[in-house]
């Protein structure tokens, strides 16, 4: 199957801030968040393996050993998710939240997505 960003090169990627990379990752799993109906579980196995994707070309592209060891955690979490049978919402949610703690800017999404009234 193609992902929708099957074709994405690390070349491209990397023309993006780190901030940047971690949004549109962000920008899958907030897709996601809408799609833990039965009916919708292939959707959502899409937007997982979206968001696998572009961790992997985050990753690819960041020399920085901190931050690969921990984008590569934090992509075992979305990869359990990813195989999970029924992921639970609020499983997601964690993660989510977790990748949103990559970068200051990225933090400052956290209590407009989780916390707004």
């Amino acid at each position: 199957m193609a992902t929708q960003h099957a074709d994405l090169t690390e070349d491209r990627w990397s023309m993006f801030t780190l901030d940047q990379q971690i949004l549109m990752i962000g920008n899958e799993l907030n897709r996601a968040r809408k799609l833990f109906a039965p009916s919708d579980r292939a959707s959502l196995r899409n937007c997982y393996e979206r968001a696998l994707r572009l961790a992997d070309l985050t990753i690819a592209v960041h020399e920085t050993r901190g931050l690969r060891r921990e984008l590569l955690r934090w992509r075992d979490l979305i990869a359990e998710l990813y195989i999970a049978e029924s992921p639970d919402l609020s499983e997601h949610d964690a993660v989510f939240r977790c990748l949103l703690r990559f970068t200051p800017i990225a933090s400052q999404q956290i209590p407009l997505l989780f916390y707004a009234g």
